[in-house]
């Protein structure tokens, strides 16, 4: 998770944007369709965010572990 983002809130953004782009292509309004496909971007640029830092969370505690060994 990024230090400004909550939990949930990549989900959030992603579903958000789903709800605006059908929305958008429902009434045929294209500038709601480009922000939906706006927030389903950066929920999963932040969801991409989320999985590296707990990637990296992984990396440095098994390093820490080897070093008690």
């Amino acid at each position: 998770m990024t230090e400004d983002s909550k939990p949930g809130e990549s989900a959030m953004d992603k579903m958000r944007g789903m709800a605006k782009e059908m929305a958008g292509k429902a009434s045929g309004n294209d500038r709601m369709k480009a922000e939906g496909k706006t927030d389903q971007a950066k929920g999963k640029a932040k969801e991409a965010a989320e999985d590296a830092k707990e990637t990296m969370g992984g990396v440095k505690d098994s390093m820490t572990d080897d070093d008690k060994h």
